[in-house]
């Protein structure tokens, strides 16, 4: 199981829930701490380099080592909180690296990606403290692209809302899903 972790707080409500849901599957984890990555600058230096090393197929350059793992992981479970409408950005920097032709997903003659994840099942994690939450804004981006570009066939979704609303016990909430995951 591949964990990639974006929840930076130290108490993070989303990760409880991202622990409960991988204590649940009882197998083997590798965490990625999104916080602990130096994202290189992609500028036109770094695509220029990105291009060569794909058009040459040399996939095995440390460039891509996160696209294999996240290629090779048999489950995936993201725990992102979200955060100013979306998921923390730092997500989105991890995206930018394991979008790679010939390691995460190809094109077909049609134009169509195609996925080369071995993954069959992708749990995305998510917390709020409000009540406007739509799925579209954090949730969406990542479904369509484990389904239509990774090829990961099984997408959920687990989450929890209003934790920050006056008069809800956040605690108890978090708690309550917790059960709820444990069956």
């Amino acid at each position: 199981m591949l964990f990639i972790n974006a929840c930076v707080r130290k108490n993070s409500r989303t990760k409880r829930l991202a622990d409960a849901v991988i204590a649940k599957a009882a197998q083997p984890v590798t965490e990625v701490k999104l916080w602990e990555l130096n994202f290189p600058v992609v500028d036109e230096a770094f695509l220029a380099k990105r291009d060569s090393l794909i058009y040459s197929g040399r996939f095995d350059d440390p460039m891509f080592d996160l696209a294999r793992q996240f290629a090779e992981a048999e489950e995936i479970v993201i725990a992102a909180p979200f955060w100013d409408l979306s998921f923390p950005a730092a997500l989105k920097q991890y995206i930018e690296q394991i979008n790679v032709v010939g390691v995460t997903f190809i094109y077909t003659d049609e134009g169509i990606p195609k996925g080369l994840c071995k993954a069959e099942k992708l749990t995305f994690v998510t917390t709020a403290g409000g009540g406007f939450f739509p799925e579209e804004y954090g949730f969406g981006y990542i479904k369509s692209l484990a389904e239509n570009f990774y090829g990961i066939k099984t997408v959920e979704l687990v989450r929890v809302a209003g934790l920050d609303i006056v008069g809800n016990d956040a605690d108890e909430i978090i708690d309550a899903k917790i059960k709820e995951i444990n069956g």
